[in-house]
């Protein structure tokens, strides 16, 4: 199919070397650490559509590789009330080292799959899939699902214009919570804005994609609503799919 799916925040796992990064085991196992739910949407889709999916297999507290390396948050030292001890005071060669093997390899690998996908599909499309929590220093969210672009918008307002037009199953909105202006569209911007590829971020909130029920019927919503956008707004043979998969 004419997709390649992304799950940059996709795994929690911290190797044994890092200690923790010094952080208790409820901290290692919370949203701080990863996307909860995000991979198993991710998965959902990329077999309903019959495309690739890249996927992060570290924790992001290592490295985020929806950050470029000059971002201050790329490695955090605060994840948003928790202080991250492994991370802090990291030296050049610390820093170098979580780039050259967490975020150079993953880049490669993407870029590799974006090229073999192009070539194959003139039409391609690239959807990443995160999740956030319900509330964030002490703010409640709203938002269920956020729509997500930088510079180009064409497949967020494709994705809108589809979802008014079935009626609202969730509550949905353009680039919330977050924007380009928190830096998260790094991945569109490096691997699809040069290329000119439609693309999309999307956010789910968390707790609506906790459980088996709760992630397939996300996943057969968005594949849905992915599937009547991309027809609608003529984006070549990317509508290819071979159903959800439950």
């Amino acid at each position: 199919g004419a997709f390649v799916f992304v799950c940059e925040h996709a795994s929690r796992f911290i190797p044994v070397e890092y200690h923790d990064l010094g952080l208790d085991a409820d901290q290692v196992i919370s949203h701080i650490a990863w996307d909860p739910g995000a991979l198993a949407v991710g998965k959902k889709l990329a077999d309903a559509f019959d495309g690739p999916l890249v996927a992060g297999c570290l924790s992001r507290l290592l490295y985020d590789c929806n950050r470029p390396p000059h971002a201050f948050d790329a490695i955090p030292m605060v994840s948003e009330i928790h202080t991250i001890p492994g991370n802090q005071n990291l030296s050049f060669e610390d820093k170098r080292s979580r780039i050259d093997s967490i975020y150079i390899p993953f880049q490669e690998t993407l870029e590799a799959v974006i090229k073999q996908a192009l070539a194959a599909h003139p039409g391609l499309l690239i959807v990443t899939v995160h999740s956030f929590v319900p509330a964030y220093k002490g703010q409640k969210r709203a938002v269920e699902v956020g729509f997500l672009h930088d510079e180009d918008s064409r497949f967020v307002d494709a994705l809108l214009d589809a979802e008014i037009g079935d009626g609202r199953q969730f509550v949905v909105a353009r680039n919330e919570p977050y924007g380009p202006e928190d830096g998260v569209t790094h991945t569109l911007r490096y691997h699809a804005l040069p290329n000119a590829i439609p693309n999309v971020m999307i956010e789910i909130r968390n707790d609506l994609i906790q459980t088996d029920q709760q992630i397939d019927e996300m996943s057969d919503y968005l594949h849905k609503l992915i599937t009547k956008a991309v027809s609608n707004a003529g984006f070549g043979a990317a509508t290819k799919s071979t159903g959800a998969k439950q």
